[in-house]
């Protein structure tokens, strides 16, 4: 048996995008891919627009909760997903190499609902294939 694949969403402050990211994956490519996510400076909660852009459509939000990446990086980690130009600049170096794939969003924070519902769908729309893609699901 093939072990699942995991794969790591790295944003800055992981509170809205990147965790909506993981959400989203696990809802998509349930059994495929073990999704996670962290920050490279986490924010103290995921923000209250992100959990409702995800409930609105019917996706999941337990477990969810912003972590440094300090806390995954020794996990065996597949592919990292990086999706805000910050995170792409200060993304560690992991103990072994992994592919990663920057996949930019816009960050809704400080936005009315609907901006994060726009980047749940744009998340959704171009980072679940671009994950089947780069591990070949």
């Amino acid at each position: 048996m093939t072990p699942i694949p995991t794969v790591l969403i790295l944003c800055t402050g992981n509170s809205c995008r990147s965790q909506m990211a993981e959400a989203l994956l696990r809802h998509d490519l349930p059994g495929r891919v073990r999704a996670l996510s962290a920050g490279t400076r986490p924010q103290p909660k995921v923000a209250d627009g992100a959990l409702q852009a995800l409930a609105a459509g019917g996706i999941a939000t337990e477990g969810l909760q912003p972590k440094d990446v300090t806390a995954v990086i020794d996990q065996p980690i597949d592919l990292v997903v990086t999706v805000c130009d910050n995170a792409r600049e200060s993304c560690p170096i992991f103990p072994k190499a992994v592919k990663t794939i920057h996949l930019p969003f816009h960050d809704p924070h400080g936005e009315p609902l609907e901006s994060f519902v726009r980047v749940r769908d744009d998340i959704r729309a171009r980072l679940v294939p671009a994950v089947r893609a780069a591990l070949g699901l």
